[in-house]
């Protein structure tokens, strides 16, 4: 054997057992999606007009403390809308300091003087910024808590680049229930001062608190339920708390979050804040003491404990919860508060029975399209489809090795981008063998016409082969989870055609050629 054809057989064997290897045992190294391996499959929507609304109150709220500390101290704000606010009690003649305090600390916002208020309306610009951020934001924190619960190869993403929805699946979970439970509960947090019953006691209806300000609530009031549970957690009745709609602080200003235990061994959640959380915390506690502060999560007041003395950068959430939610609460809130809360507007379930199902009816298609595939390659180029089906088999190898390697997840479009790989890779030794065989009938050697076909046929396999590459290059960047999949598996399957097709099948001819002195005739 020449010394050449020697150095080609070493590189192929080495690419074929490295392949090989890589891709053995073939059920641990190849991730299963979630059409195949079965599991649960979420749109979510951003409500970002909370985002906005949280927004609007911080600006309102440090706006109020600015011209407060510049001696206007009847000044005082109310949110006309999620991106709109008033601020009272500034005469006309001190108009200039409200414009001074507006320019230096809310860029975003335009603002005009209406009879008795000067009215601020966030830029439409300004606000989608805040939206497209906490759809980010929403993102990444569903990603870390989807990570807490360990689930591998999910699938968390945007659906559009300027959206507000959200798609998540999650294969193969083992607490499909649990992990739901974790991702719908939007945890958006804020603390609220209570303004009636003052102590943060709570009202046993709506209507007493109504009562009590004579049937019509302030503009900067809104009343909110809470739960009242038992001793076993359970929910017996609800009570009513007339709050602030000005938040002190919200999730966004959390460090950290950590379950615990109370004065009387009930669960807890101890957190703690940010720099500029804390010193607004304790600035507001520090002037309310003996006031009521309602710890609202998802719209509903969890605890409304009486502020005792001023609190800074930590404190703890209480409110009848069990271990285990508080265990997920924790976990909630250290992966980050979401900015917004979220409408959930589908949900589907694919059962392992379904993804096991659509795997072997796969492979029993895949095997059938083989079985024909080299029955035709026999019948049609006799002893030269040896060659080609030793090619496609190597090419498969090849495959499932590179998925391993890159720890791709095999999807069911997956499965349809291999199938495509193979039929490309046969037509690619079709093109080949058929010029051998137009060389052979116009009277050329064996040798000659082998290598007159291979040259004549490279420019058109490489023409198909390339432009589906970059046809699979789009879908890769521009498509999203199972398109992506099916890219994957078809660009990997282009280089292993394109080498087993060229590379291979003619190191075997040239085999075959070197072990014979003369070659008069070609099975083909």
């Amino acid at each position: 054997m020449k010394r050449g054809l020697l150095w080609k057989g070493v590189i192929i064997g080495l690419v074929v057992l490295v392949g090989a290897l890589s891709a053995y045992p073939l059920g641990e190294k190849i991730s299963l999606g979630l059409d195949l391996r079965g599991g649960t499959y979420l749109v979510l929507q951003v409500e970002t007009e909370d985002a906005l609304r949280a927004e609007t109150d911080k600006d309102l709220a440090r706006l109020v403390q600015e011209l407060q500390d510049k001696g206007l101290e009847t000044a005082s704000g109310t949110r006309t809308s999620s991106t709109a606010f008033d601020i009272l009690g500034v005469g006309a003649d001190r108009a200039a300091d409200v414009s001074t305090e507006a320019a230096e600390f809310l860029p975003g916002w335009d603002y005009q003087r209406r009879d008795d208020a000067v009215a601020f309306e966030m830029k439409a610009q300004n606000a989608n910024l805040i939206a497209n951020q906490s759809v980010k934001q929403a993102l990444e924190t569903i990603r870390n808590r989807v990570d807490a619960f360990g689930v591998s190869e999910p699938v968390i993403q945007r659906q559009g680049l300027e959206g507000n929805r959200i798609v998540v699946q999650l294969p193969g979970v083992d607490d499909p229930e649990r992990v739901k439970k974790l991702i719908k509960n939007t945890a958006f947090l804020d603390f609220r001062l209570v303004a009636y019953p003052p102590d943060g006691r709570g009202a046993p209806s709506r209507e007493e608190i109504l009562g009590n300000y004579g049937g019509r609530l302030p503009d900067d009031v809104e009343i909110v339920s809470g739960p009242i549970r038992d001793s076993e957690g359970n929910v017996v009745a609800e009570q009513y708390y007339a709050v602030e709609k000005v938040s002190v602080i919200t999730g966004r200003d959390l460090k950290d979050a950590r379950p615990g235990l109370g004065d009387f061994n009930q669960p807890i959640v101890n957190f703690f804040l940010t720099h500029e959380g804390g010193q607004r915390f304790g600035d507001v506690t520090g002037a309310n003491i003996g006031r009521g502060l309602a710890i609202v999560l998802d719209g509903k007041v969890r605890s409304a404990p009486t502020i005792r003395a001023q609190i800074r950068d930590s404190g703890i959430i209480e409110g009848s919860f069990t271990r285990q939610e508080v265990e997920d609460l924790s976990t909630v809130l250290k992966s980050g508060a979401l900015p917004a809360a979220i409408t959930y507007l589908e949900e589907r379930t694919v059962g392992p029975s379904l993804g096991q199902d659509s795997i072997d009816q796969g492979l029993k298609a895949g095997l059938l399209g083989m079985a024909l595939v080299v029955l035709t390659m026999f019948l049609v180029y006799k002893l030269s489809g040896v060659n080609a089906v030793v090619a496609l088999a190597m090419n498969i190898v090849l495959i499932f090795g590179a998925l391993a390697y890159f720890g791709a997840t095999l999807t069911l479009p997956g499965i349809a981008g291999i199938a495509l790989t193979i039929g490309m890779a046969v037509d690619a030794n079709v093109l080949v063998f058929e010029r051998i065989r137009e060389e052979l009938r116009h009277g050329r050697t064996v040798k000659s016409a082998i290598d007159a076909g291979f040259g004549k046929a490279l420019s058109s396999v490489l023409d198909a082969n390339i432009t589906t590459l970059l046809a699979a290059l789009f879908l890769f960047q521009f498509g999203t989870g199972p398109i992506r999949g099916f890219a994957v598996t078809l660009s990997i399957g282009i280089f292993a055609s394109l080498f087993s097709a060229i590379f291979v099948s003619r190191w075997l001819f040239d085999m075959i050629l070197s072990r014979r002195r003369r070659v008069d005739r070609l099975s083909i």
